[in-house]
């Protein structure tokens, strides 16, 4: 797998992780799904740096011009509801890019465990397609993989990109091991642990709820 830590180079990006962690600053959601959001326009240009280009003669009222060009076919596919706000960062750059959308949560067994629950899932066809798969929280990777699988019923994507705004080691390992092995990771920070409930430790809490409100 292809991993890019945005985070590790001095950027702007730094200020958006900074704002989306500070508790204080989190009781803003309003200005939460928009750092969310900035993260993920930040991503999209990132990854746009490797797609494939071809030269193109636009005209203009006074002549023509040659630019470079990028028109693959491309989905992007975000868990709900928390990764909305990264889904729609995403495409205010790839703004003509197809859409899917699926649901998966943890159902908690009581020992303390969870199976990771799919439930609705809306997609175009993905074959020979380039997929984005949009989740903001790569913690233990389970629930990004089940995404992955189900997604499969809908064709074999030419290529994997997924996007994430906060993940652990252990959650990035796990997909290492589960995805092809092309797999593009465009992430903005790496930490280092995980807590027994499987959280990100420090990470920034539910993303889920500090974008839309507390759930039953």
């Amino acid at each position: 797998m292809h991993i890019h830590n945005i985070g590790e180079t001095n950027s702007v990006l730094n200020t958006f992780i900074a704002e989306i962690r500070d508790q204080k600053i989190q009781k803003d959601p309003m200005r939460f799904r928009r750092n969310i959001e900035r993260i993920g326009e930040i991503l999209a240009y990132e990854m746009s740096k490797y797609l494939p280009y071809k030269s193109e003669t636009v005209t203009t009222p006074l002549g023509t011009k040659i630019v470079q060009l990028n028109k693959e076919n491309k989905v992007l596919c975000s868990i709900l509801r928390a990764g909305l706000p990264l889904h729609r960062g995403v495409l205010n750059y790839f703004d003509r890019i197809d859409n899917a959308f699926i649901s998966a949560y943890r159902k908690l067994k009581p020992n303390g465990d969870f199976d990771i629950r799919v439930e609705y899932f809306a997609s175009p066809s993905l074959q020979d397609k380039i997929l984005i798969l949009a989740d903001p929280m790569l913690a233990t990777g389970q629930s990004l993989i089940s995404t992955y699988e189900a997604l499969l019923s809908h064709g074999t994507p030419k290529e994997l990109h997924v996007f994430a705004v906060i993940g652990s080691d252990d959650g990035v390992n796990y997909i290492e091991k589960h995805l092809p092995k092309d797999t593009h990771l465009w992430i903005a920070t790496v930490d280092d642990t995980l807590d027994d409930h499987g959280y990100i430790i420090p990470g920034l809490g539910d993303a889920g709820d500090l974008a839309f409100g507390d759930k039953l």
